[in-house]
């Protein structure tokens, strides 16, 4: 925990996604926006319009990310409709995503003016990932435990088994 004081917490939060599977980098997004709000749900989208299908239930991805999530301010959901009409069914005002690099922002940009259009008064806020997970990304994991990859320094252990599990098939 860094010295000082800190922030307030306010509010509650979202933090949407595939969650396909949870990686570290996810938990970090997650953990801090922990700090900085009163109430976080992580929202896992039933099926995600950009990917094809997942490789996990929404079920099995809750779960996941249940069995990780140490907070106590932090709630995991899943859900089938607009992100914003999610948010605003949990009394949410904020929206918050983790960006890595280019390519997520510009994705997030227009997914960000569009929610604007919608629900004006559904903020987004944007999370720059921690150095060490910049380059860590679900379909990265997924490639890496296909070929045997070491997955230990990139998702929880019961993630990696059932990856392995799973892509053995």
């Amino acid at each position: 925990m860094p010295d000082g004081p800190q922030p307030e917490r306010g509010g509650t939060a979202v933090c949407p996604g595939s969650y396909d599977p949870v990686t570290y980098g996810h938990l970090d997004i997650i953990g801090r926006a922990s700090k900085v709000f009163d109430r976080v749900v992580v929202a896992v989208v039933n099926q995600p319009v950009r990917k094809q299908k997942t490789l996990f239930s929404a079920e099995e991805r809750v779960e996941f990310l249940r069995a990780e999530i140490k907070e106590d301010n932090v709630d995991v959901e899943a859900f089938s409709n607009l992100v914003v009409e999610f948010a605003r069914s949990q009394g949410a005002k904020t929206i918050v995503k983790g960006l890595r690099a280019i390519s997520d922002f510009e994705y997030e940009f227009e997914m960000n003016q569009l929610n604007r259009k919608m629900a004006p008064d559904v903020e987004s806020m944007y999370m720059f990932s921690s150095p060490q997970f910049t380059f860590l990304s679900s379909s990265g994991v997924k490639e890496l435990a296909m070929f045997g990859g070491d997955l230990s320094d990139l998702v929880p252990p019961k993630v990696s088994q059932r990856l392995q599990e799973a892509l053995r098939r």
